[in-house]
């Protein structure tokens, strides 16, 4: 017998399939998709068995396969298809796609490696057992009661005579599986539906197979028409995908289903320990979870019957993975599943893409509305505060209105939420005398501060320096922070309300795990008057007592060199807007910005998603810019900037001669020109078809791959252009 196995390690030149001879004590064990552990040059690395043949066609000697590292299949032949089309669709390699949807516990184990967690129980052995006194007699009745009991139970009435027992063969030692996450089981109230929302539910379950985009308002109860749909399918044995876009909101969303769900639900997230999320994927595997939650690796969940996937605020970008390759989105492996199973796969979104908004008014998708609120009320009303003129009378961030509503919502005993998506204290450090900024040394950004730790720190590469108190180019101490970020704004908060209970809830905050969970957690029960964050505070939080969300900036966004900067700063503003007043009580948000007339930002008053999807696509037609034109971003990186150039300029002439209807900008510097001392051009193509383009990418990767000082990597519909 003779496997084909593709090995792990992502290189393009080993990205194949090798022969090697199955020794006849494995060859009851071989199967498709298993893992196997295999000789290669001079190391042993694992691989995916994806050919088996009954005898060797040619006379050339192989090698044998080692041993088989798991005694099942960890790639059914869905995930085996589905992993060379991705390769196909991001020209990433083959091993690189199958990898992404492995938990990290079992892909190749390079150091430590995570094991099944087994906890210990022992029985009594049915031989007979004489007479026993003190804590042996106490062991052994407990076991009589019990039947079944811990090993902590018993060493806690004494070790000794618990080995003793165990040497005279009176007691049968046991292992039993232990999942490392613990979920507490709570009480479920099912909700009673609108008839909107019963409407859609109909709609899907009845017509079945297809992608269906949920427009619906902040608070208009998205979540309990997901899981009435996930119930529908449940009950016909078959399991479900949720998306989540942000970390933060996936144990909320858990806890929610888990009130319904019991048991069958299971968590998948960057969040996890890599022993949590093999236990979880384990669970899915063995068709224990039939609910996976999760951000967008959960998407590749190794159910057998799917009946519905569902991605939450299917507009973020977070679906897109930027980096390292394969560059897939969530969303586009959703539809291939969906596919594959004849299943229905819903976007919902209050403030849905503009492609997928497209899609659903050509009749592509199929377009379901909530536009109203489940408990009746009206979308909370949003004022707009011109900083340009507040600025002018207050000292600080706050505007007079802000302060003043912050100040009524303290004394009413309600809860504010606060957004300025910057973390850190300041944007950067600069000299008033000589003008001098401190910079990174690595990349072409400003350090930030950081207060807490006197530091200043690179977001991009992790550098960090300790502030100075002189300036390191004119000797003065004439050093000023600029900018803001959140903690700033909290010192701010603590002077202007000295009695409020504040929480801030930013990366720098939520690093610890557990952290999110649990900050959450404390301000739903209302320990906290007043939640900062950044836009980790945005989506898909649900709390009674909020009725006041205040952005501080909202230009924050909106200033970043990107066609979708616009976009994304609408769907942040009106995201974060709907966290208000989804109760009884009244909701107010304020925005502060320098920016009111601009229509990101003015359309967010009314919450009218329609007049700015109007006047963002005509804007989108005439640059050429996505849903009406694709687009992709070929980036070239080097520690030589002059080569790394001359060499864009040589596939940029590639292009030119190989491909026609294309439009071809750059090669250009990126914004981000230096990160962690590698310099970086990109060349943008804008296309309507990509017949040719995969063919004429596969021979540009091909050229370059054994070419050390230059990397070349190509991402399909970009989410950022930095």
């Amino acid at each position: 017998m003779v496997a084909g196995v593709l090995v792990e390690l992502s290189h393009k030149n080993v990205d194949r399939v090798f022969l090697y001879h199955v020794p006849e004590e494995l060859q009851s064990s071989i199967q498709i998709g298993i893992r196997v552990l295999v000789p290669f040059g001079k190391m042993e690395l694992e691989g995916f068995v994806l050919e088996v043949h009954e005898k060797q066609e040619d006379s050339m000697e192989l090698k044998d396969i080692l041993s088989i590292v798991d005694q099942t299949i960890v790639l059914n032949q869905e995930l085996l298809q589905l992993g060379k089309w991705l390769q196909n669709e991001t020209l990433g390699t083959l091993i690189s796609c199958y990898q992404v949807m492995l938990p990290k516990a079992l892909k190749a184990k390079h150091g430590n490696s995570v094991s099944i967690r087994f906890d210990t129980f022992y029985r009594l052995n049915s031989i007979e057992i004489p007479p026993l006194k003190g804590s042996q007699k106490q062991i052994v009745d407990l076991l009589f009661e019990k039947g079944v009991v811990s090993k902590k139970e018993l060493t806690d009435i004494s070790s000794s005579s618990l080995k003793t027992l165990l040497s005279k063969n009176y007691l049968i030692e046991e292992k039993k599986e232990h999942y490392r996450l613990f979920y507490q089981n709570t009480s479920f109230v099912k909700k009673k539906l609108t008839p909107m929302q019963e409407e859609v539910v109909q709609t899907v379950t009845q017509k079945g197979e297809g992608t269906y985009l949920l427009y619906g308002v902040t608070g208009s109860g998205k979540t309990e028409v997901y899981m009435e749909m996930i119930d529908f399918y449940l009950k016909q044995g078959k399991s479900s995908i949720v998306l989540v876009p942000e970390i933060s909101l996936t144990p909320q969303m858990v806890q929610r289903f888990r009130e319904r769900f019991g048991d069958s639900v299971a968590a998948l997230h960057s969040a996890l320990s890599d022993g949590e999320k093999y236990d979880e994927w384990r669970r899915i595997y063995r068709g224990e979870a039939k609910i996976v939650i999760g951000a967008r690796s959960a998407i590749f969940a190794p159910f057998e019957k799917i009946g519905i996937i569902i991605i939450d605020e299917e507009h973020s970008d977070s679906y897109k993975q930027s980096d390292p390759s394969p560059r897939y989105h969530a969303r586009d492996v959703a539809f291939k599943r969906g596919e594959f199973h004849h299943c229905p796969v819903v976007l919902g979104s209050a403030t849905p893409s503009l492609e997928s908004m497209a899609r659903a008014q050509k009749g592509v998708y199929h377009l379901l509305q909530l536009p109203e609120r489940v408990n009746g009320k009206g979308l909370p009303k949003v004022s707009i505060v011109d900083m340009n003129d507040a600025m002018k009378k207050v000292r600080g961030h706050f505007s007079k209105l802000l302060e003043e509503e912050i100040g009524k919502r303290l004394e009413r005993k309600e809860q504010v939420i606060l957004l300025l998506n910057r973390r850190g204290y300041s944007s950067f450090v600069s000299c008033k005398n000589c003008g001098f900024t401190f910079k990174c040394p690595n990349c072409d950004i400003t350090l930030t501060y950081h207060k807490s730790s006197n530091t200043l720190r690179c977001h991009y590469c992790g550098y960090g320096e300790k502030v100075y108190t002189k300036c390191p180019e004119c000797g003065e101490e004439s050093l000023q922070n600029l900018g803001v970020g959140t903690q700033k704004i909290e010192e701010e908060l603590q002077k202007l309300f000295s009695q409020a209970r504040i929480l801030r809830m930013d990366y720098d905050t939520t690093s610890r795990k557990g952290m999110h969970e649990e900050m959450i957690a404390s301000f739903k029960r209302c320990e906290y008057d007043i939640l900062l964050g950044t836009q980790m505070v945005a989506k898909g939080l649900d709390f009674s007592q909020v009725t006041l969300v205040g952005v501080i900036n909202a230009d924050t966004s909106l200033n970043i060199p990107d066609f979708r900067s616009s976009e994304n700063t609408y769907s942040l503003l009106s995201q974060v807007a709907g966290r208000s007043g989804r109760a009884e009580k009244e909701g107010m948000v304020i925005l502060q910005t320098f920016n009111p007339d601009h229509y990101a930002i003015s359309l967010v008053k009314n919450q009218d998603y329609l007049a700015f999807y109007q006047q963002e696509m005509n804007i989108r037609r005439r640059l050429k810019y996505p849903p009406y034109y694709y687009l992709c971003m070929i980036r070239m990186s080097g520690k030589d900037a002059s080569y790394v150039f001359d060499e864009a300029l040589k596939i940029k002439r590639s292009l030119e001669r190989n491909l026609s209807n294309v439009e071809i900008l750059g090669p250009c510097s990126s914004n981000l020109f230096r990160v962690n001392n590698i310099f970086r051009y990109q060349i943008i193509l804008k296309y309507k078809t990509d017949s040719e383009l995969r063919k004429v990418f596969a021979k540009i990767l091909e050229h370059y791959q054994a070419n050390s000082k230059l990397k070349v990597d190509i991402d399909f519909n970009p989410s950022q252009m930095l």
